[in-house]
């Protein structure tokens, strides 16, 4: 099936003309009409009435409009995953939680202009699920991730240890207690702070998204644990306070990745700059 000929369609059906839709594509209206035909051909449908008020949808027309949407939107798409910019042999596309994005694929992103400055970079955040998925549909080359995932053709190792701490706004007026944000750090989090804190109240606001739970924290002047690499520059700047006698969570960072790759040599290269940047990152941690 002809992607020109599907975008003529669209065009044709959103002006309601063949002469606009050649217009607008900077063609001849004889090219937009041999691309429609060879579509109906195709498909064994008229796709339009043609009339002197211009062409209008058929029924057919209008079943197949939702599609050629999604065709045309899945074809940029993929267009956009699989091309390289000028001066790149090679495309890595790499993963991570909003939270660690700026605390080490930065600096992985560094480790990989010196090491392999011809591979172009595609990263994205998301949560480990869709993350899981990209990986599992060949979407993606590697992802980090904070819940353990299990899936077939997948291999998962521990990368590093994520501190989580105590935090509170400056601002905060009485005890923590009454304006802690829950984010939910997982099953252990949850276990190690009611043995820590059997006294605290069930929080009022709950959160799945550190990013979003700071957010919380902050306009409302509360306290929640964060990830030291998430909260360490507002410490720094004095927007957030550590509450230090609190004690202090580690959380298991995850590096995944296939079991077989479509480039070996360069996942190979990819990963062994993630693990040296995680170990340079455990070795200068500071609490």
């Amino acid at each position: 099936m002809n992607i020109l000929a599907i975008r003529s369609f669209l065009h044709v059906a959103e002006t309601g003309s063949f002469t606009l839709a050649a217009q607008r594509l900077q063609v001849m209206q004889s090219t937009i009409s041999g691309r429609i035909q060879a579509l109906e051909d195709e498909l064994g449908c008229a796709l339009f009435r043609r009339g002197r008020g211009g062409a209008e949808l058929t029924s057919q027309g209008n079943d197949f409009r939702v599609h050629a949407e999604q065709i045309v939107q899945t074809w940029d798409q993929a267009r956009q995953q699989v091309a390289l910019p000028p001066g790149f042999t090679a495309m890595f596309r790499f993963g991570g939680p909003v939270t660690l994005q700026e605390h080490l694929s930065l600096e992985w992103v560094l480790w990989m202009r010196e090491h392999a400055p011809y591979v172009a970079l595609r990263l994205e955040a998301g949560a480990s699920e869709l993350l899981i998925d990209a990986l599992t549909t060949g979407m993606m080359d590697a992802a980090i991730i904070y819940l353990r995932h299990q899936r077939s053709g997948l291999i998962l190792e521990e990368l590093l240890q994520e501190d989580l701490i105590l935090v509170e706004h400056p601002s905060l007026n009485g005890k923590w207690q009454d304006k802690f944000v829950m984010i939910n750090w997982g099953h252990e989090f949850k276990l190690g702070f009611s043995q820590a804190f059997p006294d605290v109240p069930t929080a009022t606001i709950s959160v799945g998204i550190a990013a979003l739970g700071l957010k919380y924290v902050l306009a409302l002047q509360g306290a929640a644990y964060l990830p030291l690499s998430l909260a360490g520059p507002l410490l720094d700047r004095g927007e957030l306070h550590r509450i230090s006698d609190a004690p202090i969570f580690h959380r298991p960072v995850y590096l995944v990745y296939p079991s077989q790759s479509r480039d070996p040599e360069l996942l190979s290269l990819a990963l062994g700059g993630l693990r040296a940047v995680a170990a340079r990152i455990n070795g200068t941690r500071t609490i």
